[in-house]
């Protein structure tokens, strides 16, 4: 525990545990959209704001928090009327975005380290300007996953249920989008921006291998979230390896187990209730054998 002797290990711990939380409270609800990789183009349009930071001398946390948002809101405007030609509006959007980032830090006089560390995650790196910010972005975050979570679910499940029943859809997917691109940039110290998005999916993907209820998955998400922050952020401080990487390989391998475990236990639960219901009753063919990853019962 010698580690938490050191200022820059209890601000990255602190900063990893925030991550560890919130990417997982957003990726529910990008799984249940479908929209697993928007977390990736939000990360790239990000060092926009990174590059913007650098050149304008202010803190870019928060110069990339505002571009990732303001591209964020384009990527929902482009969803609504982009049409045929809205997937190449969206590269145009997310590559422009990081080459942008590229050039500004150059012009800025900032070095691959710089870059490097925007984008991998650097724990070294973490400021206490960084982790105020990330405090204050995370509070955003949980306030809407949590507060408006009835309201999320229901428009991610479907849209034009929830249009019916007289929800705001389009307001409520812009600020799904909005809390996306600030969850992007709280976890961008840590796990970097490149690798982001792995961080708000695949806990998600690895909870829903053990329960199909919004709740359960919710917090298991989230605990699987914080368990690998932590454990790649110590990781990287011992074995001197990218805490990014390694939190995102955790991550992964965390989902191959749980994945393991489950599939036998669901063949297992099949097979009792197969013998447990009478012959020709109808539920037989209610529940199926599969399920997608976005499919969830229940809030």
């Amino acid at each position: 525990m010698d580690f938490l002797n050191y200022a820059f290990m209890q601000r990255a711990l602190l900063a990893a545990v925030l991550v560890g939380i919130t990417a997982p409270a957003v990726g529910i609800y990008l799984v249940q959209r479908r929209q697993a990789l928007m977390g990736d183009g939000i990360g790239h349009v990000a060092m926009t704001g990174v590059g913007l930071g650098f050149l304008l001398s202010t803190s870019p946390v928060w110069m990339a928090t505002a571009v990732a948002v303001l591209g964020s809101v384009l990527m929902e405007l482009i969803r609504w009327y982009g049409r045929t030609r809205g997937d190449i509006a969206l590269a145009m959007l997310f590559y422009g975005g990081m080459a942008g980032g590229v050039m500004l830090i150059n012009v800025a006089g900032g070095s691959n380290a710089n870059l490097t560390s925007y984008l991998f995650g650097s724990l070294a790196t973490v400021s206490q300007s960084d982790v105020t910010a990330i405090c204050g972005l995370a509070a955003f975050v949980l306030l809407v996953t949590l507060g408006l979570r009835r309201q999320l679910f229901a428009v991610s499940q479907d849209e034009e249920f929830a249009r019916v029943t007289g929800l705001p859809v389009r307001a409520l997917n812009l600020l799904t989008a909005v809390t996306a691109a600030v969850t992007v940039t709280v976890a961008m110290r840590v796990v970097g921006l490149l690798l982001v998005s792995a961080l708000m999916v695949v806990p998600v993907a690895a909870a829903q291998q053990l329960s199909r209820s919004f709740t359960a998955t919710f917090a298991i998400a989230v605990a699987i979230g914080v368990t690998v922050t932590i454990s790649g952020t110590i990781t990287s401080y011992y074995q001197y390896v990218p805490p990014g990487a390694t939190i995102v390989l955790l991550t992964i391998a965390a989902f191959l187990v749980l994945t393991a475990l489950a599939t036998p236990l669901a063949r297992r639960r099949a097979r009792a209730a197969a013998v447990g219901r009478p012959a020709g009753d109808p539920a037989e063919c209610s529940i199926p054998a599969t399920r997608e990853a976005a499919d969830e019962v229940g809030v």
